[in-house]
């Protein structure tokens, strides 16, 4: 993974841990937590493709389970937010940009809905039973609609800044350049084009001499 997407995704992903844990959570919405670090994870694996988004799932996934209130395993929401950003990032378009908004909404629920369930998955493997009394049926419904009304304000604004870290405009800027530079150089053969003008000027120039040796060659025979 390149430097400037690592620049980027860990400031993003630490921002939207803080914003998820110290607000977003003490709503007390009924069902689910709106879970902003997975949308910033999705929207970072449509930019990044599904290898940068495997490793920025699991990287926020394991600092979700390590930060405060956390009271589950850790590695457990590492593992979902692995798998989930692999998956998403397979949805990445071919030529970065996306035609509508329908694919990346679709994108946001389906990683919603599977990722409360492997989260549920991985919690009654281990004997986790708390998706069971708060029931699965609504923690699935509330957590597809919350991150559904959330991602319009974060996907778009994510994936915007991903782009254009990602582009890198200033070091294009200049290798454009430099290539222009190069490439005009190359095209236009300064060197062999001002070595060419100064044999034809020679040449012209003895041409010049003969004629004019002639003539007055001529006028003297006269």
């Amino acid at each position: 993974m390149r430097f400037n997407r690592i620049l980027l995704s860990a400031p993003l992903v630490v921002v939207a841990l803080v914003i998820q844990v110290s607000a977003l959570a003490r709503l007390h919405l009924p069902g689910a937590v709106p879970d902003l670090v997975l949308l910033t994870v999705v929207a970072l694996a449509m930019v990044y493709g599904h290898v940068g988004g495997c490793l920025v799932g699991f990287g926020a996934g394991l600092l979700s389970d390590l930060v405060p209130p956390a009271d589950h395993a850790a590695g457990r929401y590492a593992l979902v937010l692995c798998v989930v950003g692999y998956l998403a990032g397979l949805a990445k378009p071919e030529n970065g940009r996306l035609k509508s908004a329908t694919g990346p909404m679709a994108v946001v629920v389906a990683a919603a809905i599977g990722s409360t369930l492997l989260y549920a998955g991985v919690g009654a493997l281990v004997g986790d039973t708390a998706a069971r009394h708060v029931g699965l049926g609504s923690l699935l419904f509330t957590a597809a609609l919350y991150d559904l009304l959330l991602a319009p304000f974060v996907v778009p604004v994510v994936m915007a800044l991903a782009r254009r870290l990602d582009n890198d405009p200033l070091s294009e800027t200049s290798s454009a350049k430099a290539s222009d530079v190069s490439s005009g150089w190359l095209s236009s053969g300064t060197g062999l084009r001002i070595g060419s003008q100064r044999g034809v000027l020679r040449v012209k120039a003895a041409r010049a001499r003969v004629a004019r040796a002639g003539r007055i060659k001529g006028v003297k025979r006269l």
